[in-house]
């Protein structure tokens, strides 16, 4: 039965008590409610973490166990970001709450502070000491040691006009004037410095800023630049680069294996967007232990037809690893005036087609609606990413271990794989679902099983995958090229951008100093300022 209430009191002094007794009952009851809300939020935050960690962790010791596992890291961190926020304002509402009551505030753990780089200014403020000492208020103070506390703080971004004077002197013999020569600018009569150019073209074709919202940035920091004023100046420094570009692109074409991909980049004709394309060719030797810097090569095309990776590739004669696109056909042709072209094919794309029938997870969030896991793919998976477990442990081995290792151990997999697949091939019928990646893969048998011959092909074409990724990326923010020449000058300056991402070098930075010193630089000595090259230089000058 319920509990009796307890009667109100008559007088005034038993109100007031009652009231201030119900007040602080309250207040701590908020304040354990509070306690209890940052408890909670950082025990999900913790265990986000955790999984985050145990993913990454897993990626690093068995690889991509499927090709869901990259959207799932990123579905991870995002959730972090969100757990990790609440957390801390749950941490922040529990202090306050605790303030007056009794209930210790809850503290979260925190991993142990990075100390801040050592090559980042330190701006030292020092708090003036008391004179006396505020105990006794003697004045007889020593100094006993000090605490430092680091804070770290950002510099907005600053604006500054260099101002270059030359000045002019007459002579009184000859009455000549004499003046040195006006400072060099990327763009005839410009006005935009090095720095500034490598920033707008960094924003524009790596972080997928068009000119309208760099224009609008700025406008709000104080400086007009037109939208039309700024692509002035991306298509004068695009030209002046060119010569950069042709000396990748000879570098690329003259691999003897390269990554091809395409991807496709809507382009706007005519009021209306065409699918278009950006075809990537990656030069990266790093896997069999080549010492060639990588380097990846961009063009851009209206369509798909086979004729641009022709021309493309017109003067390449060596082994190109790429999808079974039927583009390439002409490539592989042995009558191919300068060569036929070796095609090697991509296990990754193999694969993904066995592994569309025999993804538990997908299937298990369709509900009813979800087909049958079908017991072949999975086997098939299974069987295939035993051959990926040896190509981690001979990754950056070189040529002629690879292929040691892979007659060693590769081979009989290969063999059991392909007599295990035309036998139950032979099972099925025509339109079984598992059929068609099955005769993908053994239709095209020789070409996939070519990396047992050679030991620079890699397994997959994820190279040039990779190289694609930022216009993936990219077009949900510009949403189509302007036109097609738009695309083949965004197709360029990829070419410079991700070839420096590729030799790990700063694009920003290295495009700056190129911009600097391109025109000091003779036609014969251009090759010095390729990312690479330019790397060897930055790194000497330091030592």
């Amino acid at each position: 039965m319920p509990t009796p209430l307890e009667p109100l009191p008559t007088d005034l002094a038993s109100a007031h008590a009652m009231l201030l007794a119900e007040r602080s009952a309250r207040t701590e009851a908020e304040a354990d409610a509070a306690h209890a809300r940052a408890v909670q939020s950082n025990s999900e935050a913790l265990i986000v973490n955790l999984k985050l960690e145990i993913e990454k962790l897993r990626r690093q010791l068995y690889g991509a166990r499927s090709e869901r596992k990259m959207r799932l890291l990123d579905q991870l961190e995002l959730q972090l970001e969100e757990l990790e926020a609440a957390a801390s304002e749950d941490e922040r509402a529990s202090e306050t709450a605790s303030q007056s009551t009794a209930v210790a505030p809850h503290r979260r753990k925190r991993p142990a502070r990075k100390p801040f780089p050592d090559h980042l200014p330190r701006e030292r403020v020092v708090i003036a000491a008391p004179r006396s000492c505020p105990c006794c208020g003697s004045g007889k103070l020593s100094k006993l040691g000090e605490d430092i506390t680091e804070t770290l703080e950002v510099v907005p971004r600053q604006w500054k006009v260099i101002q270059t004077v030359r000045e002019k002197f007459t002579c009184r013999a000859c009455e000549k004037i004499a003046q040195v020569p006006a400072p060099f600018h990327v763009t005839p009569r410009g006005f935009a410095g090095p720095n500034l150019l490598a920033m707008i073209l960094f924003e524009k074709f790596a972080q997928h800023q068009p000119l309208n919202r760099q224009s609008n940035r700025y406008r709000r920091e104080g400086i007009d630049l037109s939208v039309s004023t700024l692509a002035d100046q991306v298509g004068i420094c695009t030209q002046l680069l060119q010569p950069l570009h042709g000396l990748i692109e000879a570098h690329v074409l003259g691999a003897a294996r390269l990554h091809g991909d395409d991807t496709t980049v809507p382009i706007l004709a005519r009021g209306k967007a065409v699918k278009g394309r950006i075809w990537t060719y990656v030069r990266d030797d790093r896997p069999f232990g080549g010492r060639a810097p990588p380097a990846a090569l961009y063009y851009a095309s209206r369509d798909r037809r086979g004729e641009h990776p022709e021309r493309h590739l017109d003067v390449f004669t060596g082994i190109l690893q790429a999808d079974a696109y039927s583009g390439y056909n002409g490539l592989y042709d042995p009558t191919r005036a300068p060569g036929r072209v070796t095609p090697a094919l991509c296990w990754a794309h193999a694969r993904r087609q066995f592994f569309e029938l025999a993804d538990i997870a997908a299937n298990a969030r369709r509900g009813r609606q979800a087909a049958a896991i079908s017991p072949i793919a999975l086997a098939a998976v299974k069987r295939i990413d035993r051959l990926f477990d040896i190509e981690r442990a001979i990754n950056g081995l070189e040529e002629m271990e690879r292929l040691q290792a892979r007659r060693a151990e590769s081979a009989a997999i290969v063999a059991e794989l392909e007599a295990w697949l035309r036998e139950e091939r032979g099972r099925l019928s025509r339109s079984a679902s598992v059929a068609k990646p099955m005769d993908y893969l053994l239709r095209r048998w020789e070409d996939f099983t070519r990396f047992l011959d050679d030991g620079r092909i890699c397994l997959t074409n994820n190279a040039a995958e990779r190289a694609l990724r930022g216009f993936a990326l990219g077009r949900k923010s510009w949403l189509f090229a302007g036109s097609e020449r738009g695309a083949e000058r965004a197709a360029a300056m990829a070419t410079l951008l991700e070839t420096a991402k590729l030799n790990d070098v700063d694009p920003q930075a290295w495009l700056a100093d190129v911009l600097a010193r391109f025109a000091d630089t003779p036609q014969s000595r251009l090759n010095e300022l390729l990312p690479w090259e330019w790397k060897k230089a930055s790194s000497s000058a330091v030592q």
